[in-house]
């Protein structure tokens, strides 16, 4: 398996319906990924079974979706107050036009 998709090893053993020490065996090598196995990470990574074992293009080479890390983060700006999220939108902006220079 290769890439991150944001999740920590126990929100993908939840989303997988395992426990956490099988993600980090499949992790490090330790177990070999079956068939069904590779069924269930893939649909819960939302990627197919042939990106999910590297051999096809990716989602990021297709057309990038946010990390879920992004998109915990956005559910959590959208709960600020609406002065909290434009003050933290500039400053984000203020960072995005100084790194495109």
């Amino acid at each position: 398996m290769s890439g991150s998709s944001g999740y920590t090893q126990i929100e993908l053993a939840e989303r997988i319906g395992t426990i956490q020490a099988l993600i980090s065996d499949y992790e490090r090598d330790k177990l070999r990924l079956n068939g069904e196995m590779a069924v269930r990470f893939a649909l819960a990574l939302e990627v197919t079974t042939d990106e999910l074992l590297g051999l096809a293009g990716t989602k990021a080479a297709r057309g990038k979706k946010p990390s879920r890390k992004i998109l915990r983060r956005l559910e959590q700006i959208e709960k600020l107050p609406a002065a909290q999220q434009a003050i933290l939108l500039k400053t984000i902006d203020t960072f995005i036009k100084a790194a495109s220079k």
